[in-house]
């Protein structure tokens, strides 16, 4: 081979070997390039995933939501601002007894199942009416909403009549039916409408059930929370007759028997 030759397939060598570096390198430019961009796209669907998820979070519940309603759907057989004055028994009755309760409270349920016939036939009987004032601080507790939920049931019974009201709170603080505190279950609307099946006037009421499933009473039931709230009273059950709690004598404890509620009673209506 001459040494022209040779130089010149050395020359055609160094330039294949060139235009391949350059396509090489075009190649990782462009493969950089992607993966950039990838990587960016990654970043970006995070972030929106984290936005998302942060907007999510501190987007208003339903409950929260419908507090800040300021139209408010009260029931009927209800008085005052937003409906929150709930008063059952006879005009002529002289004296009030006013009773605070969340209905997920054990405690409640304890006074209802022990007390809870006598005050129906008190307040039947005429001897004092029944203010009640309905509270939802259990739910704080646990992130729950069935003391909101139960709540917004009891405006449906009252919408009804104050007599299916007063049968379903019982009902719903029984033995039968009242869970355990730890156990949310009237957050569901199948179990308030179980529960309602032991009313008359509510079992098969389509009315009644259209109210507890659309949550019709929802905001009202967050206005009366809002009453309790601003009360003063901070447990439950609390009882108040002339703006006095009514206590086991010589405690600041509510009665819990009937023998306890009469003796806290008699003097009270003798105030």
């Amino acid at each position: 081979m001459s040494a022209r030759n040779s130089h010149a397939n050395k020359a055609a060598a160094r330039e294949r070997l060139r235009v391949e570096r350059e396509r090489q390198a075009k190649k990782e430019k462009v493969r950089r390039q992607v993966t950039v961009a990838v990587s960016a796209v990654a970043v970006l669907a995070v972030a929106g995933g984290v936005g998302y998820a942060v907007v999510q979070a501190n987007k208003p519940s339903h409950w929260e939501s419908v507090a800040k309603e300021s139209s408010v759907t009260a029931p009927k057989n209800t008085e005052g601002t937003n409906g929150t004055t709930v008063v059952v028994g006879k005009a002529s009755a002289k004296k009030t007894l006013e009773i605070y309760e969340d209905s997920r409270c054990p405690v409640c349920a304890q006074f209802e199942q022990q007390v809870g016939a006598t005050v129906d036939k008190d307040v039947e009987a005429g001897k004092y009416r029944l203010k009640y004032v309905g509270a939802t601080f259990i739910d704080n507790s646990d992130q729950g909403e069935g003391s909101k939920n139960a709540l917004s049931a009891l405006g449906a019974a009252l919408d009804v009549s104050p007599e299916a009201f007063m049968k379903y709170k019982a009902a719903l603080y029984s033995t039968q039916f009242h869970p355990e505190e730890s156990q949310d279950k009237f957050a569901k609307d199948s179990y308030l409408l179980e529960v309602a099946d032991a009313v008359p006037a509510l079992k098969g009421n389509a009315e009644f059930k259209k109210n507890v499933e659309n949550g019709t009473f929802d905001a009202w039931a967050m206005k009366m929370s809002a009453a309790f709230d601003a009360s003063g009273v901070t447990g439950t059950p609390t009882l108040k007759m002339d703006g006095k709690a009514l206590t086991v004598e010589g405690s600041k404890n509510p009665p819990l028997t009937v023998e306890e509620f009469n003796a806290a009673l008699t003097p009270a209506l003798k105030g």
